[in-house]
């Protein structure tokens, strides 16, 4: 289970800045919500995508 900062705290600091774990979590959440997620989460989450790749996926 995550145990770490809640998406409050994320969203005031740049994805750069989130830990591989925090940028796993919260992808794997939202992906789960896509069909429902509005433009602003839709957003979050292109977001997310990206600094996950920029850091070159997610690894095991």
């Amino acid at each position: 289970m995550y145990n770490g900062r809640d998406m409050t705290e994320l969203s005031m600091i740049s994805k750069s800045e989130w830990s591989k774990e925090e940028l796993a979590y919260y992808h794997h959440s939202l992906q789960q919500m896509t069909p429902y997620l509005n433009v602003e989460g839709q957003t979050i989450h292109r977001e997310i995508i990206e600094e996950i790749m920029n850091r070159g996926g997610l690894t095991p």
